[in-house]
């Protein structure tokens, strides 16, 4: 007969409390993304108005059952703008998590696989970038074109690739020291055939990893961009653009013009770091164990 101590019992307790959360969280941030795709793809086709259309005579309604979230300074209904603005802000983060995990990846492998001068070199100008704020980065970039979306992807994705550069990079020289990497070379393999046959295949999985966490951070990034008047043009519904037009309102006393847009800057980010650290948790066993004691 066994006999379990009172503390192996709390410590089995905790552990499956910390489970039960955890997934918890998981189903919280699923729904919460299905809902967010949900509202982008069906809400503006269904919707009988038009997220420009302007109406003085309704300026600065509070919320009620015509407009749920009421509506702006110029009487546009808030909930199919804020929608709007979340189809742009979602878009320009994944365009730009996208390309900066393209050029982090390019970066992280080569330097890996090449070592010597190439990954001495290639990790110089990964620090000197990453001495720079991104954020005052982002606004040189984004004041040397005319406000848009292109101009914010390309400032998000200049500024975001480091991180990923540096998690490929030390993943490919972990996988450098396996012994299927000695006998493919042994074997007479070519290192351009062992980093395109062997290590790319084997750090996508981390490199997804890194575009899925970036997308909040970059609609983050849009949103200050575009709040400072540096991203979207100010008659585009992005989310930063309905908070830096919501300011004047505040002031007055008007709430939902700066509340609303921000719960959906702040909901959906939240909810796609939640998935992808689930995702990270379950790609990473040893993180998961120790997320398990």
């Amino acid at each position: 007969m066994t006999c379990e101590s009172p503390q192996g019992t709390v410590w089995r307790s905790y552990g499956t409390s910390r489970r039960s959360l955890r997934a918890l969280r998981v189903r919280v941030s699923a729904g919460l993304v299905a809902a967010t795709v949900l509202a982008v793809l069906l809400v503006p086709p269904l919707a009988q108005l038009d997220q420009q259309a302007v109406d003085l005579s309704a300026k600065l309604l509070p919320p009620s059952w015509s407009h749920p979230f009421g509506t702006d300074d110029l009487g546009r209904d808030l909930l199919l703008r804020c929608v709007y603005g979340l189809r742009v802000s979602l878009l320009v983060g994944a365009a730009a998590a996208l390309a900066a995990t393209v050029i982090g990846t390019a970066v992280g492998a080569t330097a890996g696989a090449l070592g010597g001068w190439a990954d001495r070199a290639l990790m110089r100008v990964v620090d000197t970038v990453s001495s720079v704020p991104h954020l005052l980065l982002g606004i040189f970039i984004v004041a040397m074109f005319r406000p848009g979306v292109w101009p914010v992807v390309v400032s998000v994705a200049l500024t975001h690739w480091l991180s990923t550069a540096r998690i490929v990079r030390a993943e490919v020289l972990s996988l450098r020291s396996r012994p299927f990497i000695d006998a493919a070379v042994s074997g007479g393999a070519s290192r351009w055939r062992v980093a395109v046959r062997h290590l790319l295949p084997a750090v996508l999985p981390q490199a997804a990893l890194a575009a899925v966490l970036m997308v909040p951070h970059a609609m983050w990034h849009e949103s200050a961009l575009s709040f400072l008047g540096l991203g979207m043009p100010t008659h585009t519904a992005s989310l930063g653009t309905l908070v830096q037009g919501a300011q004047g309102s505040l002031l007055a006393g008007q709430w939902w013009p700066t509340l609303f847009p921000g719960l959906f800057i702040i909901v959906p980010t939240l909810a796609i770091a939640g998935l992808a650290g689930a995702w990270r948790e379950r790609i990473n066993p040893r993180r998961r164990s120790e997320l398990m004691l």
